[in-house]
């Protein structure tokens, strides 16, 4: 029975369905309140979706690059004149501080510009006379409809890695965001039809399981864009692949901080704070594993000393340092780790169990929390955890940090802090990892590079936005042209059976 709130807060979404349409709250995280109530589709809606996305297909696929181009710029200025907007859906619905939700929005922002240049990156190649008369060149032809599935830790960030890369490429695009947080990609949808985007090119489907699968199984969605949890993640995979279609899928990470006697205690302190709390560590790309390589106890009262000076609270606040995280039933399950890590004999120094926030005291707060003297075979460890625990390991060389690195099933993000140029590129060498910082903690590339892990941080050969983005949203078709000369007429010779080569043509 929903609260009696059901019947004042906003409603998102809508289904074919009518009344009898299945619905889910929505909460603001920092005070435990229902806020808004989501429709969640039904199959015969994601049918609906697909076919009207299919159906633009055959009209946008058409479109010369120069008016798709002029759409992504205009949707570039509407984002950006809206940052602002979206950063405080974020807020409201995930929690994260207003300003972490800014920085979102405008990683988000760098793909849409990444993907204004889509008649550069779709540029095909073309070589004259690679035989006598005949050329040889290559295109990139767009998919048909692609389906995008995204997490709730950042509801405008990721959806920005695929829809504009994918709508660029001459796709349709139907986006199944978060249902926790599903106002953002309801502004999106605005911006897009703001911009001149043609009707059905992009879409947006609320809902839950049944929605994922109902994409996940349909005949008319071509590509399939997943970011989440690893066990979902190779369900996306695993069910796409089985009906057929491409898909890349970003999994779940468990990311490591080797750090090294020589690195620089202050800044590496600071970099770890940011890396392991910011978004009340509900990031793929978290640092929630430190492996210290020599005497750990100098890092580990910096990091302490730093993290009790963290402010938590409500995310529109501006002295709140972090926010609370998404649900309560997440919040009990992060605290479930930090109580295992004390029976399996773990120190906690710093404990965020029993955070106060005035006039929260119903919100998903979780304080933060940093846990020593962890070993690989307590939970703390082995699991991603998604909330503000980081965990200090220690080891006695930088040939143990490595292998204990390289062991983790994970394999998405990592880093090293050192002021030793060898011992640097040795690691960047050696790391079985997709993503590593150098004396930088999380290493997010820039648009026009790739993001994506290893192992089982990614099912698929693909990862996602640059130009890996690009490949990934369109189909090579290679085109060998002979023009007969007419007046020449016929050579008298011989028809050649032997299969061709380049020496004899």
């Amino acid at each position: 029975m929903l609260p009696e709130e059901r019947y004042t807060v906003k409603q998102i979404g809508s289904s074919i369905e009518g009344a009898a349409a299945r619905t889910a709250p929505v909460f603001d995280p920092a005070t435990g309140a229902q806020t808004a109530e989501v429709v969640l589709a039904t199959v015969k809606d994601v049918d609906q979706a697909v076919e009207a996305s299919a159906e633009a297909f055959r009209s946008w696929r058409g479109t010369s690059l120069t008016a798709r181009s002029r759409i992504l710029f205009a949707f570039r200025e509407l984002a950006d004149k809206h940052r602002d907007d979206l950063a405080r859906l974020i807020t409201a619905e995930h929690g994260k501080v207003l300003e972490d939700a800014r920085g979102e929005v405008a990683r988000g922002i760098e793909v849409i510009e990444f993907a204004c240049g889509i008649p550069h990156l779709l540029k095909g190649e073309f070589s004259e006379d690679v035989s006598t008369g005949v050329d040889a060149s290559s295109i990139r032809q767009p998919l048909g409809v692609v389906a995008g599935i995204t997490p709730f830790n950042f509801p405008v960030m990721v959806p920005m890695w695929m829809y504009p890369v994918a709508i660029a490429c001459g796709n349709t695009f139907v986006l199944k965001p978060s249902e926790r947080d599903p106002s953002p990609s309801e502004l999106v949808a605005e911006l897009w039809r703001d911009a001149g985007l043609p009707e059905g090119v992009f879409q947006v489907v609320h809902g839950d399981a049944e929605a994922v699968n109902a994409l996940l199984d349909h005949p008319k969605v071509a590509a399939v864009s997943f970011v989440g949890s690893t066990p979902i993640a190779s369900h996306v995979f695993e069910r796409s692949h089985a009906s057929g279609k491409r898909v890349q899928a970003l999994g779940g990470a468990k990311n490591h901080a080797v750090v090294l006697p020589d690195a620089d205690l202050d800044s590496t302190a600071d970099a770890l704070i940011a890396a392991g709390y910011g978004s009340a560590g509900e990031r793929c790309m978290a640092i929630s594993a430190v492996v210290v390589v020599g005497d750990a106890d100098p890092l580990v009262a910096a990091v302490a000393d730093r993290a009790r000076g963290l402010v938590t609270g409500p995310g529109a606040d501006p002295s709140s340092d972090m926010g609370p995280l998404i649900t309560r039933v997440h919040r009990d399950r992060v605290a479930g780790y930090v109580d295992a890590a004390l029976s399996d004999g773990a120190d906690v120094v710093v404990d965020g169990r029993g955070v106060a926030v005035e006039g929260g005291e119903d919100g998903f707060f979780f304080g933060p929390t940093l846990v020593d003297r962890v070993t690989t075979d307590m939970s703390v460890y082995q699991d991603e955890i998604f909330g503000p625990v980081l965990s200090i390991l220690r080891v006695d060389t930088l040939e143990q940090a490595i292998d204990l690195v390289n062991a983790n099933p994970y394999g998405n993000g990592t880093a090293i802090f050192t002021r030793d140029g060898y011992a640097a590129r040795r690691f960047r060498r050696d790391v079985s990892v997709g993503m590593v910082g150098i004396n930088v903690a999380i290493p997010v590339p820039m648009a026009y590079y790739s993001f994506g892990g290893w192992k089982q941080s990614l099912f698929g050969d693909a990862h996602i936005h640059g130009m890996e983005g690009v490949r990934f949203n369109t189909r090579l078709k290679s085109i060998t042209t002979r023009w007969p000369d007419s007046d020449r007429g016929a050579d008298g010779g011989r028809i050649a059976l032997h299969f061709p080569s380049g020496d004899k043509r």
